[in-house]
């Protein structure tokens, strides 16, 4: 690949190069570079959006460099405040090692595990003395501190901020001193700590690592960000069927980030790809080469081809299908207008969208067409929602 293919394939879905100019003098000095992405164990399974950062790592990995798999064993134990307006809560060791441990498995069904160093900060910081941590404190200001975004929202709003939540960017950041970090990856609310590694290298007299964030990928509705929370994600050991069907069920505009986040395709099949849709080709033909891929990633090419051969034949027929996924919802009052439940379900963008859907008659319950877009439904109801043939959910009310 030409160094300005290399590039190109580099940048494609960041959000923002620190610095673009530093990335291509370290890659034109030809030499592996460190590539590093940290993930704290917070959780056991990731869905689509964890994988985001594990993609670019692996574009770097197929262009030689050395990819570093960092488990934030250590800092999982302090607990990330970034995006929280409430103090996180501590995982416990036991916790972090069980997380730990299913993430290495499904990591390398997208890292080559012959070239990845898997690498966790306890391996420094369970060494770190008590002097040593408050040596590293010493290296930045409560005031610096405070200017990240979150910790002063809580600050101005007179919410609590305990000391060890001012450790962590610190401790992150010091891990890029430890592996000697050429570049680090991290999602866009993940750029003050980022930064922090630099300032650390500095003060460590190291080369400064390049930072590149990427964006959090949108969940199923295409608006607010992929979480298990919201409900509308993608785990990565849902079964074949369900995860081939959940991605058939994203808009089609959404469908072409997901390509360029998700997809290991180049950037000229893309480009086809897009060409062709453009010329008339079905968007929902292009949409099963992308389902198809992903599911194959995570569960393999078979898989991949019986869950899209079941998908098709229960389109075809009209037919329910039979792992369908339920949502509950509670609400306070006693009704709740329909459109305002698609919007909660993440079956839309907004209760707008909603009127909208059932306006044009695309919405069903229990197979029966809503006609009023006015219509509203009690607690206690229990039914299966659809829009259109693809977004299908069971609802209940409480």
């Amino acid at each position: 690949m030409s160094q300005s293919s290399a590039l190109e394939l580099l940048k494609r879905g960041t959000d923002e190069i620190i610095s673009e100019v530093e990335l291509i003098e370290r890659l034109n000095t030809g030499k592996p570079l460190r590539v590093k992405a940290g993930f704290d164990p917070t959780a056991p399974d990731l869905h689509l959006g964890h994988t985001v950062l594990l993609n670019k790592l692996r574009h770097f990995q197929d262009l030689g460099h050395q990819v570093i798999f960092l488990i934030g064993d250590f800092t999982g134990m302090i607990g990330d405040p970034t995006g929280k307006n409430i103090t996180r809560k501590p995982l416990t060791a036991e916790e972090v090692a069980a997380n730990a441990e299913t993430y290495k498995e499904q990591v390398f069904k997208i890292l080559d595990p012959n070239k990845t160093e898997v690498r966790f900060n306890s391996e420094w910081f369970s060494k770190f003395t008590a002097a040593q941590m408050i040596q590293l404190a010493s290296s930045y200001t409560v005031a610096r501190m405070l200017e990240r975004d979150d910790f002063k929202k809580r600050y101005h709003s007179e919410q609590s901020i305990a000391i060890h939540e001012f450790l962590y960017p610190l401790v992150q950041g010091y891990d890029s001193v430890a592996l000697q970090a050429d570049i680090e990856l991290g999602g866009t609310d993940q750029k003050f700590n980022l930064l922090m590694g630099r300032e650390l290298q500095k003060q460590h007299q190291q080369p400064l690592q390049i930072i590149m964030t990427m964006p959090l990928l949108e969940g199923l509705e295409g608006v607010k960000k992929m979480s298990k929370s919201l409900g509308n994600y993608i785990g990565i050991k849902e079964d074949p069927n369900a995860m081939l069907g959940k991605i058939m069920s994203i808009s089609d505009e959404l469908m072409w980030r997901y390509f360029d986040l998700l997809s290991f395709k180049s950037n000229q099949e893309i480009n086809t790809l897009k060409n062709e849709v453009v010329s008339g080709k079905n968007p929902m033909e292009v949409k099963f080469i992308l389902a198809k891929e992903i599911v194959a990633r995570f569960h393999g090419d078979a898989a991949a081809e019986a869950a899209h051969a079941a998908f098709v034949n229960r389109f075809a027929q009209g037919v329910l299908p039979e792992d369908i996924e339920e949502k509950i919802i509670t609400i306070s009052e006693e009704t709740i207008p329909l459109s305002v439940v698609l919007k909660q379900a993440g079956m839309v963008s907004s209760s707008t969208d909603g009127v909208r859907m059932i306006d044009q008659g695309a919405v069903k319950i229990d197979e029966q067409r809503v006609e009023d877009s006015k219509m509203r439904v009690a607690k206690g109801f229990s039914g299966i929602v659809q829009i259109g043939k693809r977004r299908i959910l069971k609802i209940t009310i409480h």
